[in-house]
């Protein structure tokens, strides 16, 4: 069997256009082979043929059979060289409805797939109004190269290779020093393990403590990527209301869906910024200490506390509190660095030692090297008191903005902490309608309603990140979004 002719007539491209010569012909005769042009069973022609037919030296003939027979496509023998017996691609060949042009059925995905797409399309992560993202240009570059140098001329080769899984040793230790300072958090550098952000630190927390089929209590409005990580791990995810004194539940939901863990952002609330009352936490340590229950406390952007006094992390309210301390440095530095880091209770913290080497790959050893310098240095202590200054301004400016501006029936929530305030408005304000505007205009604030974790609980209103918008702008911007309110 030959050949089709229109394959050897083809010339090839010269290189210059259709790159090397021995390239074109390796694809035009896998391609053929794959299309089923050369059926199982076709002869090639003969090397010495075949190059004279295309103009091109037998050498690249007998390097591209070469390849195809190592790689299985052509089979060699005393006969010449023939078509390998293969299977069908699905979706090739000439008779094929897909190749046709017509529309073939979608792949299946994990059912889980489908409950993990966001209800809204977040804009770029530079524009002004984005919750979530601190002041990138007044990060203190020049600084953190010096701890970046320091970190490659000190660091021997080996640190080019993985990392031990909870990450280096020196970050631990300035991680839990920071930490005991600050936050009031009680731990040693052996239980901080470090992650490539805060969502992989809550998704470890789960892996770690949560069975398929279990029970998961989430904050409802809240942050998505804690239901994410719920549903991940096929655990039964149930909404819990969030009212001014932060996570509220219900004395009947422990009886009636007792948890296995609890996530919650108890020091300034995703996104309503309300602050868990002490009462509350207390009450939450002891219901879930009873239960055999654990606590996920994310405590993402609490190292900016506006007013008064810091507010001490939950973790480090009583002994032996059954709390996963989760926390990043996309807020306090920049999302990019994509460290983050958990500290797993000292009972959790042994046991899990094992497990993991097996969960987690130890990377990004230079720049948690440079971290820890950065935190040694006094360099982080001093970045977070000018951010913490810089961003009492912008939160002020907003405030003030709305208050000039929006006419229309609203509600500011947001506390006196944080990167962002959030803006509840009447129904009749549809707010992913207006934040898709605002999106046109150049602006990205997010709907509240995008944070509802199940259908028919959804508040309305915007969050409004302030972090990364300049003071100055604040005013014109918040005049704009008014105007965009009122219209609709």
């Amino acid at each position: 069997m030959a050949p089709p002719p229109l394959l050897l007539d083809a010339p090839l491209r010269p290189p210059a256009a259709g790159g090397p010569l021995q390239r074109q012909l390796l694809h035009r005769l896998k391609q053929s082979i794959l299309d089923g042009g050369l059926p199982p069973g076709a002869r090639l022609p003969a090397s010495r043929e075949l190059a004279a037919q295309l103009g091109v030296s037998r050498n690249t003939v007998l390097i591209v059979y070469d390849h195809l027979a190592a790689e299985g496509y052509v089979l060699a023998d005393r006969q010449g060289t023939r078509v390998a017996q293969l299977a069908a691609p699905p979706g090739t060949g000439p008779s094929c409805p897909a190749a046709a042009g017509s529309d073939s059925p979608a792949p299946r995905m994990a059912a889980r797939v489908a409950r993990l797409s966001p209800p809204f399309a977040a804009g770029e992560s530079g524009l002004p109004l984005r919750p979530g993202t601190p002041a990138l240009a007044r990060f203190p570059a020049a600084a953190w190269r010096r701890s970046l140098e320091r970190a490659l001329r000190a660091a021997p080769a080996a640190t080019l290779g993985y990392g031990p899984p909870a990450g280096e040793p020196a970050l631990r230790a300035a991680v839990a020093a920071h930490l005991g300072v600050s936050r009031g958090v009680r731990c040693t550098p052996d239980q901080v393990v470090i992650t490539d952000g805060a969502q992989e630190a809550i998704n470890l927390c789960v892996r770690l403590l949560a069975d398929p089929g279990e029970t998961g209590w989430i904050e409802n409005p809240g942050y998505r990527g804690a239901r994410s990580a719920f549903r991940a791990a096929d655990l039964r995810v149930v909404p819990v209301p969030v009212d001014a004194e932060g996570l509220a539940a219900d004395p009947a939901l422990w009886r009636d869906a007792p948890p296995r863990l609890i996530y919650t952002s108890p020091s300034h609330q995703y996104p309503t910024g309300a602050v868990l009352s002490a009462a509350r936490r207390l009450d939450l340590i002891a219901r879930a200490t009873a239960r055999e229950a654990w606590i996920i406390e994310d405590d993402y952007d609490s190292e900016f506390r506006h007013h008064g006094e810091p507010i001490a992390a939950m973790q480090g309210m009583v002994p032996d509190a059954p709390v996963l301390y989760v926390g990043t440095f996309s807020k306090t530095l920049f999302p990019a660095l994509r460290l983050g880091f958990a500290v797993l209770p000292p009972a959790i913290a042994r046991q899990a030692e094992a497990a993991l080497g097996e969960l987690l790959r130890g990377g990004h050893r230079h720049a948690q090297l440079a971290l820890a310098d950065f935190i040694d240095s006094g360099q982080f202590a001093r970045h977070l008191g000018r951010m913490r200054r810089l961003y009492r301004q912008r939160q002020h400016a907003l405030r003030a903005a709305l208050s000039a501006h929006l006419a229309v029936e609203h509600e500011v929530l947001g506390g006196h902490g944080g990167l962002h305030l959030t803006l509840r408005l009447p129904a009749r304000h549809p707010d992913q309608e207006i934040a898709r505007a605002a999106q046109r205009l150049g602006m990205a604030p997010a709907p509240l309603s995008a944070f509802a974790q199940e259908d028919g609980t959804a508040d309305n209103g915007l969050v409004l990140g302030y972090g990364n918008t300049p003071a100055e702008r604040i005013d014109a911007l918040v005049k704009q979004l008014a105007e965009l309110i009122q219209r609709r």
